[in-house]
């Protein structure tokens, strides 16, 4: 192979898929139509800007972790489309984007999705491999603050779109980015866990003795759904959530607000 097909090769590794810019045309798109109050639908609005806000913060999440696996040393990444931000390419689209979209419209909590098939061999120096597993975590949190901050500043109280529900008219781009922010604390929480399968576990696996890793991995592939049982089925739950809240209470974002996204969320409860 000659030294420009090599380059032409890279860059069409890291070239940005359609896909992703079909995600970010419909989260614009739908922003717009529920900031100016376009249509007769505003919860059909807020419904396609969550979904596809929440698309975008997992492709991000993830091209995270394979940009910070590449600087590690694992030049497979390109390879693997993973630096497309195109979400097919993930190793498991189910798990990546339907069950977390799934989840959303269930229960309102952000399921830690997608996932990047990384070779860690490839990879010297356990701090790196600590940095590569936070680095997705780090991308929710930034998301996070970047969505309730101005919620939280009053910065859109006054924005043109308003929907009536009950006896009160409510501004509704606050609304849904204060439910879209709850999902990207959530999701930040939970993929913080020391749990086998979550990033968690990989931020402190490597400063695990050999032993301890062994003993664990049979565990990995039930660690989710051993969180979620924990989260939907006892008093974790509720810890959770108010956890949860606090966080958001602590950008000035109320409750009322997060509760008018996911109502408007769920337009076809309207």
């Amino acid at each position: 192979m000659t030294f420009a097909a090599t380059q032409r090769s890279r860059s069409e590794d890291r070239r940005i898929s359609p896909v992703f810019w079909v995600l970010l045309g419909i989260l614009g798109t739908s922003g717009w139509a529920v900031w100016a109050g376009y249509g007769n639908a505003p919860g059909f609005g807020v419904f396609l800007f969550v979904v596809a806000g929440w698309m975008v913060s997992l492709c991000l999440h993830e091209y995270a972790h394979a940009r910070t696996a590449l600087h590690g040393g694992d030049i497979s990444i390109g390879a693997k489309g993973y630096l497309t931000l195109n979400p097919f390419k993930y190793a498991n689209a189910l798990l990546s984007f339907v069950l977390p979209v799934v989840f959303i419209i269930m229960g309102g909590i952000g399921l830690p999705g997608g996932a990047v098939y990384i070779e860690r061999h490839r990879i010297r120096g356990r701090l790196k491999h600590s940095l590569i597993s936070a680095a997705g975590p780090l991308v929710n949190v930034a998301c996070a603050a970047l969505l309730l901050i101005p919620v939280g500043a009053g910065w859109l109280d006054d924005a043109p779109g308003t929907a009536q529900i009950g006896p009160y008219e409510v501004t509704v781009l606050p609304a849904a980015l204060a439910f879209l922010g709850l999902l990207q604390v959530s999701a930040s929480l939970l993929n913080l866990l020391p749990v086998p399968g979550l990033d968690g576990y990989g931020i402190v696996e490597p400063w695990l003795s050999l032993k301890a890793r062994r003993a664990v991995e049979p565990f990995a592939p039930y660690g989710l759904l051993a969180v979620f049982i924990l989260l939907w089925q006892s008093q974790i739950g509720s810890w959770f959530f108010n956890l949860v809240y606090d966080i958001t209470g602590a950008f000035g974002v109320s409750e009322g607000d997060i509760w008018i996204g996911q109502h408007l969320f769920r337009f076809w409860e309207l």
